[in-house]
């Protein structure tokens, strides 16, 4: 049974706050996949993009570091951009970024004020309500380039009514099989569904599906393949190539070298590559909050936003290149995650556990956490209430060479950022 409290849509003096509340009260389900109804009022709103460049990322771990870098590209070839991710970390307007910039609150509330205008009886969810809003923003600035991070699967989110001149597929691995299926033969076919017959894609999972592999030969889709037509090492001295490029001794990079190499194969394909000076340039500036982030150095502090298998191996084998004394692993998950598969990536990796209770109806115990660890790694784990009482136990127990290392969730990245915040 639906309890959701509907709430009033904010008058000319709502602010964002306002609107966000009314959001998330106006439809019973969080998830309602399907496009018929998000479609509709997206052509009462006139949103067309049929003479820009869209740029749809879908995956299960990578997309938006991806969209991150093909942006800083976009931006240093003077290409007018438009960016829409999710979810956020600390402000709801770090979702929506015009040529570098976040959106203002003041621009959100008029975009929301028009749609709500527009809809008339059609529910829309806050995920559908959001994306309409980025799009509305995107073509109000008129911009040259969307790029499109996909929220849940690819076939029915809410940013596939928009068709995309060039899909880009990171990594294919379980997670929402409650709504994509419980096989990456079935999560595959969800993700390819952003793509378009006969124009172009970009694969970036290093072992991909053959439902994948179908898909693109159903749709005549001009596709680049990681490791076939493009091909990176993963060496501390690494390079990228395709049959036309050569890039070597780039830098060490500040996001997953994966996305980075799968970036560099979208900007081939659309002749935007640029040389090697501007490549080792973008690899050097590219950052994203939440991912592999230091936030404190006495003792270091590294927070990531991992919270499935793949996304917890990627992190291990970066914390395999640290050199730190003792770890403290401070972690905070959602029940509707593989908690088990996903912990027991870490299981042979000695160090001290900070588990925490994580906030909100979606939240998992710390308790739950601790059934899941490793037998061996229980003796060394405690429980909290709060994420932010399992971080300053960390804090006040490592010494200034030991590596403190927070993931699980966006909540729980957010939950130490702000402690972060608040302290300094």
């Amino acid at each position: 049974m639906n309890t959701r409290i509907h709430h009033s849509a904010p008058g000319l003096q709502g602010n964002l706050a306002h609107w966000l509340t009314y959001l998330e009260s106006i439809h019973p389900t969080t998830i309602d996949l399907g496009l018929n109804r998000v479609q509709a009022v997206a052509n009462n709103l006139g949103l067309s993009f049929s003479d820009k460049t869209v740029i749809t990322v879908a995956g299960t771990n990578g997309k938006g570091t991806t969209c991150r870098f093909l942006e800083l590209a976009c931006l240093q070839q003077h290409k007018t951009t438009g960016v829409y991710s999710s979810p956020h970390l600390l402000s709801y307007a770090e979702r929506v970024r015009i040529n570098g910039d976040m959106a203002s609150e003041d621009d959100f509330c008029q975009a929301f004020r028009r749609i709500e205008q527009i809809r008339e009886d059609i529910s829309l969810t806050y995920f559908e309500f959001s994306t309409l809003a980025a799009l509305l923003l995107m073509q109000q600035h008129n911009v040259d380039v969307l790029i499109l991070e996909v929220g849940l699967g690819g076939r029915l989110d809410a940013t596939n009514i928009i068709s995309a001149d060039l899909a880009v597929i990171t990594t294919i691995d379980l997670d929402h099989q409650d709504w994509l299926g419980d096989t990456r033969e079935a999560i595959a076919r969800e993700k390819a569904g952003i793509m378009r017959a006969h124009k172009k894609a970009v694969i970036g999972d290093l072992s991909p599906p053959s439902s994948l592999l179908e898909e693109v030969k159903r749709l005549n889709v001009d596709a680049r393949w990681a490791q076939q037509d493009y091909q990176f090492t993963s060496t501390q001295s690494w390079s990228w190539q395709s049959a036309d490029n050569q890039f070597t001794h780039l830098p060490e990079p500040n996001i997953p070298k994966q996305n980075v190499a799968t970036a560099l194969a979208v900007l081939q394909h659309l002749d935007w590559l640029p040389d090697g000076r501007q490549v080792a340039q973008l690899i050097d500036s590219t950052t994203m909050a939440g991912r592999l982030q230091t936030v404190k150095n006495t003792p270091r502090v590294v927070v990531d936003v991992g919270h499935n298998p793949q996304a917890v191996r990627a992190m291990l084998s970066w914390l395999n290149t640290q050199k730190f004394n003792q770890l403290h692993v401070v972690v905070g998950m959602l029940k509707d995650k593989s908690i088990a598969a996903t912990l027991a990536e870490l299981s042979g990796v000695p160090g001290y556990w900070y588990l925490g209770d994580t906030e909100g109806p979606r939240g998992a115990s710390s308790q739950i956490l601790l059934q899941n660890i490793d037998e061996p790694l229980k003796s060394q784990a405690k429980c909290f209430s709060a994420l932010n009482l399992a971080y300053q136990k960390a804090l006040d127990s490592a010494n200034k060479d030991d590596l403190i290392l927070v993931f699980g969730s966006f909540l729980t990245v957010a939950a130490v950022l702000r402690h972060e915040s608040d302290t300094q």
